[in-house]
C-alpha cells in the first residue's frame, strides 16, 4: 500500500507518511518479539512469560515456514516497523491468526483493521475455509477489530499467565 500526498496548504499539518506492508526482512522477528514484550509489559504489567511465549510462536514459524500456507506481514512507515501479523496453519482447513500488534504511533489509522484484512485475505488464497484466534479479554481495541471483521466469541477462560489474572477468548470466524 502506498499512496501520493499532495503537499498540504500553508499552516496545516504535514499527514504522516504512508503505511507499507511487506515480507519480512531480517531482523523484523527479533523486533516482533522485542516489541511484543515492551509494550504488552508498559501497557499491561505483563511480565518476561509473555515475550518468552511470544519468541517461542516466532521461532516454530520460522523453523516451520511454509509460504503457501502461512505468512508473516510487516508494516512499514519511513523504513520503520509499525505493526505485524502472523498467519499459520491450524489444520488443512483452519488458518490462525497470531502476533497482531500496532505500535502506538501508528494506532488510530486503521492498521490493525487493515493487517487483520491482509491476513483474512492471504487465508482465502491459500485455500482456508476458516480462521481462529486467542486473545485476552483486555486487549479492548484488538477485540473491537475482530468483532467488526466477522470474528465470532467462540469461548472464554480465566487464566493466571504472564503475572495477571486473565480471561482467554477463543475467536473464529469463515472465510
Amino acid at each position: 500500500m502506498s499512496a501520493t500526498e499532495a503537499a498540504p496548504p500553508s499552516g496545516a499539518r504535514t499527514p504522516p507518511p504512508p503505511v507499507v506492508l511487506r515480507a519480512p526482512r531480517p531482523g523484523d522477528f527479533g523486533w516482533v518479539v522485542s516489541r511484543h514484550g515492551a509494550l504488552y509489559a508498559s501497557e499491561y504489567g505483563w511480565d518476561a512469560r509473555f515475550e518468552g511465549m511470544v519468541a517461542g510462536i516466532v521461532a516454530r514459524f520460522v523453523e516451520r515456514f511454509d509460504p503457501a500456507v502461512e505468512c508473516c506481514v510487516i508494516a512499514e512507515r519511513d523504513g520503520v516497523p509499525v505493526g505485524s501479523v502472523f498467519v499459520v496453519r491450524q489444520s488443512k482447513r483452519t488458518a490462525k491468526l497470531r502476533l497482531l500488534l500496532v505500535e502506538p504511533s501508528a494506532r488510530g489509522i486503521g492498521l490493525g483493521r487493515l493487517l487483520v484484512r491482509e491476513a483474512m485475505r492471504f487465508a482465502r488464497e491459500a485455500g482456508y475455509r476458516s480462521m481462529v484466534l486467542w486473545t485476552n479479554e483486555v486487549l479492548a481495541a484488538a477485540r473491537g477489530i475482530y468483532v467488526d471483521e466477522g470474528f465470532v466469541l467462540e469461548r472464554a477462560e480465566p487464566h493466571e499467565s504472564f503475572g495477571a489474572t486473565l480471561v482467554g477468548e477463543y475467536w473464529s470466524r469463515r472465510l
